[in-house]
């Protein structure tokens, strides 16, 4: 007598009974290599997210710091811009001072050679005048290439910023009021600067 609980009800005569006993066993070998592999996958995936984390947090600390050497590198870029720029200006003002000095020192000379040809002139001794007409015009066209010229006064609307008052006298005429009548030292302006305020007698 077969025992019914081991043999499939289905199963034909000659055909080998199967028993139910190892199909559940093949099933759970199944679901657990399954069940392997998708763990193993899930590990995987832990794993990588937690590399790529790692990398991303590298990345991050990299372009700070480039982020602060750049920063670095643009402030002294800029503070020795700056200096340049500051070295430059002092040498050019230390030039000009330079420059300044010595035209100023020469200007007293400029006005002995103009005394000198208003009484030669005066004098009539033409021969003297052109010798010293020469050597004056040589010596001012010099230092007029170094920016030096003079202030035009006579005849022009008395101005603080260009002349400075000898003295002020009765003007002779109504259209001469407040204007410079005459002229006592010459002034000169050296690139854009007065360096000797002229001299005027203003009419009043």
């Amino acid at each position: 007598m077969i025992d019914e609980k081991r043999v499939d009800p289905e199963h034909t005569e000659g055909e080998i009974p199967i028993e139910k006993g190892n199909k559940s066993s093949e099933n759970k070998k199944q679901d657990k290599s399954v069940g392997d592999s998708e763990n193993a996958e899930k590990h995987t995936l832990k794993k990588g997210a937690k590399a790529v984390k790692k990398y991303e947090d590298k990345i991050q600390e990299l372009e700070e710091k480039l982020k602060e050497i750049n920063g670095k590198y643009l402030r002294l870029f800029s503070d020795f811009d700056n200096f340049r720029k500051r070295t430059a200006k002092e040498r050019l003002d230390l030039l000009n001072i330079a420059s300044e000095e010595v035209i100023l020192s020469l200007l007293p000379v400029i006005d002995d050679f103009e005394r000198a040809l208003a009484v030669v002139e005066k004098n009539n001794n033409n021969t003297d005048y052109e010798g010293i007409k020469l050597i004056y015009n040589k010596l001012t066209n010099i230092l007029g290439k170094k920016g030096l010229s003079p202030i035009n006064s006579k005849g022009e609307i008395f101005d603080t910023d260009f002349h400075e008052t000898f003295t002020i006298i009765p003007a002779p005429s109504e259209d001469m009021k407040n204007k410079v009548i005459d002229e006592i030292q010459k002034g000169y302006i050296l690139n854009g600067k007065v360096i000797r305020f002229a001299r005027v007698v203003v009419g009043q």
